[in-house]
């Protein structure tokens, strides 16, 4: 049984919890995910979208292999077990191949299903929610036979990819033949996906997810299973991604309803193995993520606001750095940024509306964090490199942690943390870790 096995028959069996989704590629995020899971003896998962992530390198320039390889590294490094660590790709299915007619499309999301599973991934959510080029709003049978296509895909990949056991050698028949649940890959399916990166401009009001709706994709996707003759794969479909309610914008947070998600949360207890999936719960309070899993959203995907909190913790320091040192010695790290932006406007131009002013507001401060795609400029790395060097050689005052740190000037304070630079940022990040060890059953400390 794994992980993802008992997430969901928990809540089934009246002692719920629920598991963050750690869906980022920046490097000091995910090592920090890595120790936080070493410190308390927790499984981790982390996930790679298809747009940072696929067979032609993503916006991260990393194929799966590739990223597999970089965590599974980063891992061994820490001293983090290798079966506590879950790898998942997100989001796969044409998505970033969406303006292409589908007979191009599609083949490319099939490869890339079968890079990830090649790769080592074994949570794959299968998403072929979006029209493709020409086509408009697809009908929900169509979106369930490209979910299964892409499901049968993943299976013989898997097959493909797999040994010979030894008991597949023998000379003999043998009485049980490995049971369908002992194969590795745990299956996430769902239509109703929030749109990548955060709400829409204006967008003031999110329909959460019908119980009908629900039941009609299961369904949908079910037949679509077995026509295909997938039935064991469907026995290992372990969630399902609705709308709950919660998303966010530039500046503004949709917080989770409890009232109106209520008769969501009862359709779910009564289909057995299954959880939900929240998307963008990033910034929701503590209080609003643990009632998310109470309502059987167990599994919770956050990615911008773990890198929104390092790009805080970030400029904290610079401004810190300000304080202490003359003009020519300072990193300029904050300018080093937004001149990466400038220079290569493509992940944030299109997204972020107004005048000039309210733009630049958006480029270094939109909870949306466009920001984070420009953390691996050879510029803004060189920067961050001078800001921890400047900051790591002298003690820094307790009085700028007080002032532009205070939670980590608390743990300083109290013994619990050390103020160099790299240990600031660290904690910053584990703030947000925090929450979802209280939203998901765990002790947050």
């Amino acid at each position: 049984m794994t992980h993802l096995d008992r997430l969901a028959a928990s809540h089934h069996s009246g002692r719920p919890f629920g598991l963050p989704s750690v869906c980022s590629a920046h490097p000091f995020v995910i090592e920090t995910a890595l120790q936080h899971g070493l410190a308390h003896q927790r499984p981790v998962l982390i996930e790679a979208t298809c747009n940072q992530v696929n067979q032609f390198g993503g916006y991260t320039g990393q194929t799966p292999a590739d990223f597999a390889r970089f965590v599974l590294e980063t891992a061994d490094r820490l001293g983090f077990p290798r079966q506590r660590l879950i790898l998942g790709g997100d989001h796969l299915g044409p998505l970033p191949w969406a303006h292409e007619p589908a007979e191009r499309a599609l083949p490319k999301a099939a490869e890339m299903v079968r890079a990830f599973v090649q790769a080592g991934f074994t949570k794959i959510h299968l998403d072929c929610s979006m029209p493709l080029g020409g086509e408009r709003e697809l009908p929900l049978e169509v979106i369930a036979r490209r979910t299964a296509d892409l499901a049968k895909i993943a299976e013989q990949t898997l097959d493909s990819n797999r040994p010979p056991s030894p008991v597949s050698r023998l000379p003999f028949p043998v009485s049980r033949p490995p049971s369908p649940a002992s194969r590795p890959l745990r299956y996430v399916i769902g239509s109703e996906v929030p749109p990548a990166g955060g709400a829409k401009a204006g967008e003031d009001h999110l329909t959460v997810t019908s119980p009908e709706a629900a039941a009609a994709t299961l369904d949908a996707v079910r037949r679509a299973f077995h026509a295909q003759g997938l039935e064991a794969a469907w026995e290992r479909v372990r969630a399902l991604v609705v709308q709950p309610g919660v998303e966010f914008g530039d500046e503004t947070v949709h917080e989770y309803d409890r009232a109106a998600a209520a008769p969501l949360a009862r359709f779910i207890e009564t289909v057995p193995g299954l959880v939900y999936e929240a998307h963008s719960t990033d910034y929701q309070t503590p209080a609003a993520l643990r009632a998310l899993v109470e309502d059987h959203f167990a599994i919770l995907k956050v990615g911008p606001a773990l890198t929104f909190a390092f790009r805080e913790a970030v400029f904290a320091l610079a401004a810190i750095e300000d304080e202490l040192l003359p003009p020519e010695a300072r990193s300029n790290i904050v300018q080093a940024l937004e001149e990466a932006m400038l220079r290569n406007p493509v992940h944030w131009e299109k997204y972020y509306r107004g005048d000039e002013p309210a733009r630049r507001l958006k480029r270094k401060f939109s909870l949306s964090d466009r920001i984070r795609y420009y953390w691996p400029d050879l510029q803004a790395q060189a920067a961050l490199a001078r800001l921890i060097r400047n900051l790591e050689a002298r003690p820094l005052p307790l009085t700028l942690l007080s002032q532009y740190l205070p939670r980590q000037y608390e743990r300083v304070r109290r013994g619990e943390l050390d103020s160099a630079p790299a240990a600031l940022l660290r904690d910053r990040v584990r703030d947000v870790l925090r929450d979802y060890d209280f939203a998901c059953g765990q002790s947050a400390s």
